[in-house]
């Protein structure tokens, strides 16, 4: 079937957005009366137990799971931390969340205790809900706490908390309000999310009941969704980015969830789950295209997987070009952020550019604004912005909890500045520079840290690259990376000779980094992107110390 073109998906594509909406309710559960056996989940694990579970499923369970929230005390606009791995009951839960009016708090099982300790005290915690494997975290915290009245524990059997199973179960399959209006307002608070923190503490993000509503266009559009699709997005439960490929548009479009919950990433059990349960469409971060690709892929059958995407990072070109080469589909890349849904993106019927983020999404005007919050011509660097004025867009945060120093920084005008970096060429395609506080200022030149790091990548010996600006009293910065080896290879001088020569090649002389550090492997967010601050912090110290 023949593809829209851009200008015919940006002429053809709008959301209607109610006064009243609730996720849980408009969709899930009319979803459930009308097809009552249609699949909205199949979930595995590392053990290959295997559960098919339908959207009435889904519309049982959930209203199980708030009548015992409610008893519990659970009100409109009370917050629950959700701290689980891949597991049903993680979708359950949120969707009984959105019934009763309340606000998730979704985090990862990675968090060590005074990380959430921090979500709790910032986000004015009430609730949390984890399961036996995490539980002792939160003892550790629990003085520390004084917001959290009740701990609710899955599969586990411990003192001062609530077993969840036991509590459920006997709950009513029907939903019981308790004096509560069953309706939501679309701009009631739903969903708190902590950023990844690549460049400090993690920021606060407040959705509300249009978020999920705008994750039409993140599905639709951009993974191409149709309602007979199977669709896998590689994420942690912790992540933005689930709520981005594993539940709100992909359910709107009425097609099934995949997911798999296992402890360790292992490429190939990947590309084994792709073939075995057919999986149609598909959207993983650049870390994992970059060990996929390590495979090999001959070894797999690709012929049910017809559309690919990627987001998180920017993908390196040559990534790309060995994924179409081997699998036969193309990898369209897209741009958002934990605060927004996809707002630019290569949509199906684009051409590709490699390395481009592709054009704005229809739902939003998205500009390269120079320092004056005025557009920065073809060509020229800028901040990536979203018009936010006079009306404020669905899909666009509303501003940062509790935080309005912060929200004065990034609400500017008519404008949200991204805090991320980037040019417009001729055609219209956007490109990513980098992220504001990672911009590389040497001898007067500004560089991106992602062309270096792509550069390096092309090279064999390279498996991963991170590249930040160190201090440097001539230049104001010099450019260091630290470089993560295929295991063939061996650290020497020569091989630092041979990286830096092959980047001036590849980019231009002045970007080649001035200084390589081999390391074992790169410090990463629980989203897996690089913490390039932590890096930074190392190369200063490391300058510090050679230079007392």
């Amino acid at each position: 079937m023949k593809r829209l073109s851009y200008e015919e998906l940006k002429s053809g594509f709008k959301i209607s957005y109610p006064d009243h909406f609730n996720f849980a309710f408009d969709i899930i559960d009319k979803m459930a009366v009308n097809n009552r056996n249609k699949l909205a989940l199949i979930w595995t694990n590392e053990e290959e137990d295997t559960r098919k579970i339908t959207f009435w499923d889904i519309k049982i369970y959930s209203n199980k799971i708030a009548n015992f929230l409610q008893r519990e005390g659970i009100k409109k606009g009370d917050k629950i931390l959700i701290m689980l791995p891949r597991i049903p009951e993680w979708w359950y839960i949120i969707v009984s969340i959105m019934k009763l009016g309340a606000i998730a708090v979704p985090s990862a099982i990675s968090l060590q205790p005074r990380d959430i300790e921090y979500r709790c005290n910032k986000a004015d915690v009430k609730m949390i809900i984890t399961d036996r494997d995490n539980s002792n975290k939160i003892d550790e915290i629990k003085s520390n706490i004084p917001t959290v009245e009740s701990f609710v524990v899955l599969n586990d059997q411990r003192d001062c908390w609530i077993n969840f199973e036991e509590n459920v179960e006997p709950s009513s399959r029907n939903y019981i309000t308790f004096g509560e209006k069953r309706n939501t307002k679309i701009t009631d608070p739903f969903l708190l999310y902590f950023t990844s923190g690549t460049t400090g503490y993690p920021k606060i993000v407040l959705h509300d009941h249009s978020y999920p509503l705008a994750h039409k266009s993140t599905a639709q559009l951009w993974h191409d969704l149709k309602e007979n699709d199977i669709h896998w997005t590689i994420t942690d439960t912790g992540w933005a980015k689930i709520a981005w490929g594993s539940i709100f548009g992909q359910w709107i479009m009425g097609a099934t969830v995949f997911a798999y919950n296992y402890n360790r990433f292992k490429a190939d059990k990947i590309l084994e789950l792709i073939e075995k349960f057919g999986i149609t469409t598909f959207c993983a971060p650049p870390t994992a295209y970059r060990m996929l690709i390590l495979e090999d892929l001959k070894k797999y059958d690709f012929s049910e997987l017809r559309h690919c995407v990627s987001a998180g990072e920017p993908l390196n070109p040559e990534v790309i070009e060995i994924w179409k080469r081997h699998v036969g589909v193309e990898i369209y890349e897209g741009y958002g952020q934990t605060e927004t849904v996809v707002i630019i993106a290569t949509l199906p019927g684009m051409k590709v550019k490699y390395g481009s983020m592709g054009k704005p999404s229809p739902l939003f005007n998205v500009q390269i604004l120079d320092e004056n919050l005025k557009p920065a011509g073809i060509d020229k660097e800028g901040d990536i912005a979203v018009k936010v004025k006079p009306k404020h867009p669905n899909g666009i945060f509303r501003g940062y909890y509790s935080d309005n120093d912060l929200n004065d920084k990034v609400f500017k005008g008519d404008w949200y500045i991204t805090g991320d970096r980037g040019y417009k060429d001729k055609d219209g395609y956007f490109w990513f520079v980098g992220r504001s506080d990672d911009i590389i200022k040497s001898s007067g030149y500004r560089i991106g840290p992602f062309e270096v790091e792509s550069a390096l990548i092309e090279h064999p010996a390279v498996v991963e690259a991170a590249v930040v600006g160190i201090p440097d009293r001539l230049k104001g910065q010099i450019v260091k990376a630290f470089v993560v080896l295929d295991s063939v290879y061996t650290p020497s001088e020569q091989l630092v000779r041979e990286l830096q020569e092959h980047v001036k090649r590849v980019t231009a002389p002045y970007k080649y980094p001035k200084e390589i550090e081999f390391v074992q492997e790169l410090p990463k967010t629980i989203s897996g992107k690089i913490r390039r601050v932590e890096l930074r912090e190392k190369g200063i110290r490391e300058m510090a110390d050679a230079n007392p």
